[in-house]
């Protein structure tokens, strides 16, 4: 039941990271018009990842490996589908995520908004990394990864910033997902 959730949740949250960036265009484009700026506003890179943040939550909370895992892997495959990546790219990575904020997760605890934010710094930046090193080595351009670096910054600043809201999202999904032994244990997890 509860993986099931975080994979809807994850499908919707994919819809609006898909549209996300003309909201975004709109928005600057709004700005520069309204500062008079002689050209359109463009901050390239500037569109968070808002499945990353949902997978980490499953990954630091000590979720099921294999669960957790096939939930990384079916997100990471939309994601390949839904964007213009190499089928696997992101449904590699996503699953590495997952692993490694899994085993993170015994020394970390995400429960203050500082710890959600420096959690998908840290990983969104190993994530890029991750990205750029892959494409390098099987991309069939190798301009791509020169294009894409200096995007890596504001994207990994957006997710660190959107990260407490999906992180919160996702803790609502755990404590309405529990079973009720571990509602009367108090096993819940916090927002």
């Amino acid at each position: 039941m509860r993986n099931t959730a975080f994979f809807l949740a994850g499908v919707v949250l994919l819809l609006v990271q898909s549209n996300l960036f003309r909201v975004i265009g709109l928005v600057l484009r709004i700005v520069g018009w309204m500062v008079r700026a002689d050209h359109d506003l463009v901050a390239p890179g500037l569109v968070p990842s808002l499945l990353l943040p949902l997978i980490l939550f499953m990954g630091v909370h000590e979720y099921s490996l294999v669960r957790g895992a096939g939930v990384a892997f079916a997100l990471g495959y939309l994601t390949d589908l839904v964007g213009v990546a190499p089928i696997g790219l992101y449904t590699s990575t996503y699953v590495a995520i997952f692993v490694l904020s899994r085993a993170a997760g015994v020394r970390l605890a995400a429960q203050t908004m500082l710890m959600q934010v420096g959690l998908a710094v840290a990983f969104t930046l190993v994530h890029s990394v991750m990205l750029l090193v892959l494409l390098a080595i099987f991309g069939r351009d190798a301009w791509v990864p020169r294009a894409l670096y200096p995007m890596a910054i504001p994207h990994v600043l957006t997710t660190g910033a959107t990260a407490p809201l999906i992180f919160r999202l996702a803790a609502r999904i755990h404590a309405a997902t529990m079973t009720g032994s571990a509602k009367e244990a108090g096993g819940g997890v916090r927002a």
